[in-house]
This record gives structure tokens, C-alpha cells and sequence, in this order.
């Protein structure tokens, strides 16, 4: 089982965004910082969790996926397969095709405090737009 901890961050001046992926299997870990140009938080959330899916998939093909994000917006999105917003329908849709891919994924919500490795690494991504 690969656990995966994602998070999204958008400076408040300037609107550009990252998202931060901190992987574990077994006892490697790996972490990703990826810019994500000019988004709203909630959009980088979900961006987060579609490029931490993008890489499960390609590092680590038919693993089960256990996710943890500190964005209720995306866990509760994802456990009820419906947004209100169309921005993230798109979003979700992207998702559910992903997680297709792997036999078994699980996404929960974590608070902040347990999401600093994610948080860091979004924090710093959005620095290299």
C-alpha cells in the first residue's frame, strides 16, 4: 500500500499556485513540488491530488492508494463523486478516471497540523512558477 499526502497552496497577492506530494512505501519516501500557475486554493487542492495520481500510476502501477489531504472540499467531493462548482466537475471527473487505474483508493481527510510535509512542499512550489 502506498500512502499519499497531498496539499495546494495559492499566495494570496499574487494568485499563483503549488501543490505538494509527499509519498511513503514501506520505508521510502518521496516528495514533489509542482507549480501549478494562477488558481484558486480550493482549485490547487484539487490539482494536488490529480498529479499525486499521475505519478502513482506511473511509479507505482496496481498499488492500492491510500490518500490523506487536509482540503475537506476534495475528500467530501470525491467520497460523494459530486461538486456544485463546475470548475471542479472537471476536476473530479480527472480524478475518478486516475484512481480507476489502482484496484483499491481511499482519500481522508487529515487537519493541517498532520499535513505539514505536503504543506512545505506546496508552499515551495509556488515559488518555482
Amino acid at each position: 500500500m502506498i500512502t499519499v499526502q497531498t496539499d495546494g497552496a495559492t499566495n494570496v497577492k499574487t494568485n499563483l499556485s503549488g501543490a505538494g506530494i509527499y509519498i511513503k512505501k514501506n520505508n521510502e519516501h518521496f516528495s514533489y513540488e509542482i507549480p501549478l500557475g494562477i488558481m484558486s486554493n480550493h482549485e490547487a487542492e484539487f490539482h494536488a491530488v490529480i498529479h499525486a495520481l499521475k505519478i502513482c500510476n506511473e511509479h507505482f502501477p496496481g498499488e492500492i492508494l491510500a490518500f490523506q489531504t487536509d482540503a475537506k472540499i476534495v475528500v467530501e467531493s470525491i467520497e460523494k463523486n459530486f461538486v456544485k462548482n463546475k470548475v471542479f466537475h472537471s476536476l473530479l471527473e480527472e480524478i475518478n478516471l486516475l484512481s480507476d487505474q489502482h484496484p483499491h483508493f481511499f482519500i481522508k481527510w487529515i487537519p493541517s497540523k498532520e499535513n505539514f510535509h505536503a504543506d512545505k512542499l506546496a508552499k515551495r512550489a509556488i515559488h518555482l512558477n
